[in-house]
């Protein structure tokens, strides 16, 4: 179904892909990058104080690289997010109201031709209805599209953000324990969610990993917790060494079937081992730290940095495997107690032609 800025909608078949519209890879040219301002003290329990100013910094590492629009809806919201990021000169805020701060998830996902750009606006219920109320992130992409009178599309099924990586080539890499979940879409088929990813996505060859598991995720799997593209032809994988620790066996059968991958064209990944830190809690809880969760921005990468001995490690990594931007350690140590860290808190918007 296609939906017009103005609301208007027509029962057509027209998609993304049947106008030519694709769905370019984060490395791509950024016109901005989009954030929703945290407000919501139960996502950090027992630590929601620092939380503002740890997002600050982020939005600040950010914005060191391109445009970054701060949906920070309501008074005492839009006070908060001026108090901690200031008079800026690359950050706005805007007066769109959200309940959480998880943007990858219930942002705007956007798709590009040569002359503009569109939102593809997917169903969004709080990672299978864990988390209500979740109306006012719902309703953030066609805010967005309104706002800047874009074109919308609206597939009519639940899909997060974080549970889909592409190369920019047509290949997408998705975990079946997350979009095949019925929390998400009651009954959805393999061949079915393959259809949407082709018609609203652009994609050509869908990859699944059989294994979503990492401790202490609550998404059912997303994929960007735990494999990323850098480029088109390589893949960093999350990776525990330790044959004690809960995530060693179900990172490391994701590994060997990374290694049996090819991409659209049929040829194999380079596949990089980003190993984990050591393991995190709160209150007791295991907390979902993890490098993969980088954000890849316009001559940049920003890594979270959980105050541990991989940190290092990590950038080193990543700087060696993106050799033309700097890569940025931030820390996220606070923010992971979230269960989320900086790509979970981040949409980028690609840069039209």
């Amino acid at each position: 179904m296609l939906v017009l800025p103005n609301g208007l909608s027509t029962m057509s078949e027209v998609t993304p892909r049947a106008l030519g519209y694709r769905w370019p890879a984060e490395w791509e040219r950024h016109a901005a990058s989009w954030v929703s301002w945290p407000h919501n003290p139960e996502t950090w329990p027992g630590k929601f104080e620092v939380v503002p100013g740890c997002f600050a910094e982020l939005v600040r590492a950010i914005a060191r690289f391109e445009p970054v629009h701060i949906l920070a809806g309501g008074a005492d919201v839009m006070a908060d997010a001026k108090k901690h990021v200031g008079d800026h000169p690359n950050v706005d805020l805007l007066d769109i109201e959200t309940n959480d701060a998880w943007c990858r998830d219930h942002g705007p996902m956007f798709v590009v031709r040569e002359w503009d750009a569109a939102i593809v606006d997917w169903e969004y219920n709080a990672w299978g209805g864990k988390y209500p109320p979740f109306g006012k992130d719902n309703a953030v992409p066609g805010q967005i599209a309104y706002l800047r009178a874009l074109r919308r599309f609206a597939p009519g099924i639940v899909l997060e953000g974080g549970s889909v990586e592409g190369n920019g080539c047509g290949t997408i890499l998705t975990t079946e324990s997350c979009l095949l979940n019925p929390n998400r879409n009651l009954n959805i088929t393999r061949p079915e969610a393959e259809r949407y990813l082709a018609n609203y996505l652009g994609a050509t060859k869908v990859l699944w990993l059989q294994r979503g598991e990492l401790a202490g995720d609550d998404t059912d799997g997303h994929i960007d917790q735990l494999a990323r593209f850098v480029n088109p032809t390589t893949i960093v994988a999350a990776w525990e060494d330790d044959p004690a620790d809960t995530n060693h066996e179900p990172l490391r059968a994701n590994f060997e079937q990374h290694s049996q991958m090819t991409d659209q064209d049929g040829n194999e990944f380079t596949v990089v081992r980003l190993p984990l830190p050591k393991p995190k809690f709160h209150d007791g809880h295991r907390l979902p730290a993890c490098y993969c969760n980088f954000y890849i921005a316009n001559d940049g990468v920003i890594v979270p940095q959980f105050d541990d001995p991989a940190d290092a490690g990590a950038i080193e990594i990543l700087q060696e495997l993106c050799p033309d931007r700097e890569v940025v350690g931030v820390p996220s140590l606070d923010l992971v107690g979230g269960l989320g860290s900086f790509h979970c808190l981040t949409q980028q918007e690609p840069e039209v032609s």
